[in-house]
């Protein structure tokens, strides 16, 4: 089965995340999570959604002379991390979504286990601690995961989503809200990926969290439920000509995401420059040759040409009835 991706204009992909969980006392003494040390400098804490929960780090020894430098980040999926706190003796900072929501619990001088009050979706991921006192020093990793029912870690389910005004209609700051409002978060590659892979076949492009935009294909059609065609003219057209051509014949002119998935899915080969719906000027080569992409299969970008004064033709799109 080959992988079948395209780029076009999004709705979003979530996960619905498990909400329930047991374990690790917190700060006020109430158990709020479970913690499993995988090694010395690995722990893995799970919690339900609105706990106070623990992440713990702190070194066996101490020396009086040198105060506690501590630092804790999280790490994000593109391995960019994200300052959540630094303290350096006395003096103390939280940054970002967790101002306000974390501190440290400083049972004794060498603890730097962190706080998280008020346990959200956008919270679990992993966090890194890193302490120096002196010659001594130690960086842990905390995994935070949230916790299915019956104390079993919950990976989630993948789905589509779109608002009730209909597919396409949000940008990348409105899905990630979009999901929270559903329990859920903004699936990753990984995830749908997953999903794939175990047959899901779904043609609407939607949102994941690194930012792309995608959809799985597992059965090669027409683009997911169109034709995608090159209008053929007896002449060339303006931009608006070519809106108006498409009309005439019963369809749209097509987006981008409509020429890359003829392309990728079909094999779509045409050496004519036409005019798409953002006003780009492209074509799609899948058999190279000279002078139409002689060396590589791609989409072909001409530009963005003046509308009303240069002419091309145009490639449509008919929807499915």
């Amino acid at each position: 089965m080959a992988t079948q991706w395209t780029f076009i204009f999004p709705v979003m992909v979530c996960k619905v995340m498990g909400l329930h969980g047991l374990g690790w006392a917190g700060a006020d003494g109430e158990e709020v999570g479970t913690g499993e040390k995988n090694s010395e400098s690995r722990i893995k804490v799970y919690a339900n959604r609105g706990d106070n929960i623990t992440l713990p780090c702190g070194l066996e020894r101490l020396s009086s002379m040198f105060g506690n430098r501590i630092k804790w980040t999280k790490i994000e999926d593109d391995s960019t991390e994200t300052d959540v706190l630094m303290s350096m003796g006395f003096h103390k900072k939280t940054y970002g979504n967790y101002q306000d929501r974390v501190y440290l619990l400083e049972t004794d001088d060498s603890d730097a286990t962190l706080v998280i009050t008020d346990l959200d979706l956008k919270d679990y991921g992993t966090y890194k601690c890193e302490i120096i006192n002196g010659m001594n020093d130690k960086v842990v990793e905390v995994d935070l995961e949230l916790q299915g029912e019956n104390s079993l870690s919950f990976t989630g389910v993948v789905f589509p989503y779109s608002p009730r005004l209909g597919r396409y209609n949000f940008n990348f700051q409105d899905a990630e809200t979009a999901c929270l409002e559903q329990d859920s978060v903004v699936a990753s590659f990984e995830q749908l990926y997953s999903e794939w892979r175990n047959g899901m076949d779904w043609c609407n492009a939607g949102w994941l969290n690194d930012g792309t935009v995608q959809y799985p294909i597992t059965k090669p059609r027409e683009p997911c439920g169109g034709r995608f065609y090159y209008l053929i003219q007896p002449k060339k057209l303006n931009f608006d000509e070519a809106v108006d051509a498409c009309k005439r014949d019963g369809a749209e002119i097509a987006k981008v995401g409509h020429i890359y998935a003829a392309w990728k899915l079909q094999g779509y080969d045409r050496c004519d420059a036409g005019w798409l719906a953002d006003g780009s000027v492209r074509y799609p080569i899948s058999r190279p040759r000279k002078n139409c992409s002689p060396n590589e299969p791609a989409v072909r970008f001409v530009g963005f040409p003046d509308k009303k004064q240069k002419l091309y033709g145009v490639y449509c799109y008919k929807p499915q009835p």
